[in-house]
């Protein structure tokens, strides 16, 4: 798939970095959460949460001759997102490691990947210093998993930036579509039911006649 060429964005017009991960995952998500503002908590968000407590806290620490960084801002006018890293790892010679903390364990979508290779397109535009590679850290398995910045992965990133600015613009939330691997896990489901795809659609037809009275 090819890439989107990126465009110069305004601040007002950034988009979180969280939301690529949404909208990769699933784009409806990503509108009910970074367009509609809802918000619900399960098992696997409180899991995050709790994992990220320190993450959020912010500060820095050195140790084995690295400097830890946590709770750094990001921004990319040329991608078009902002957001804050959960830790970068400065390495001898200045080389930056971006690291990302997750709950459970690896996924088959690229969704994480794409969110910290966002972060590290952020830093290379902040700093103009190369960030080849991160990591993802994931609490089930309590280690880490090495991601390449490469090529594809940057393109997807690109792509899902624009596609996600240009969603968060037009301030319309997709339709449900309902998939059995990915509904069971969202903390959404009950506000989005997905096994109700037509409803939406009644709703604002019948708002609008109303409207219209």
């Amino acid at each position: 798939m090819p890439a989107a060429t990126s465009t110069i964005a305004e601040e007002a017009d950034l988009a979180p970095i969280s939301a690529l991960q949404h909208m990769l995952y699933c784009p409806r998500q990503c509108a009910l959460i970074h367009i509609e503002r809802q918000w619900a908590e399960n098992t696997y968000t409180a899991e995050g949460r709790v994992l990220h407590q320190r993450v959020d806290a912010g500060g820095s620490e050195r140790r084995r001759g690295v400097t830890v960084e946590r709770g750094v801002p990001l921004r990319s006018l040329r991608l078009g997102v902002f957001g804050v890293s959960d830790v970068i790892e400065m390495h001898a010679g200045g080389r930056l490691y971006p690291v990302e903390y997750k709950r459970g364990r690896p996924k088959a979508h690229r969704a994480d990947e794409v969110q910290l290779c966002a972060q590290a397109m952020c830093l290379e535009e902040m700093l103009e210093t190369p960030v080849p590679e991160g990591a993802l850290f994931y609490g089930a398995e309590r280690r880490r998993k090495t991601v390449l910045f490469d090529a594809e992965l940057r393109a997807l990133t690109e792509r899902l930036a624009s596609d996600t600015r240009r969603m968060l613009a037009s301030g319309k939330t997709p339709p449900a579509k309902h998939d059995s691997r990915k509904c069971g896990a969202c903390s959404l489901r009950e506000v989005c039911q997905p096994l109700q795809p037509g409803k939406p659609d009644r709703v604002n037809r019948w708002l609008a006649q109303v409207i219209e009275m």
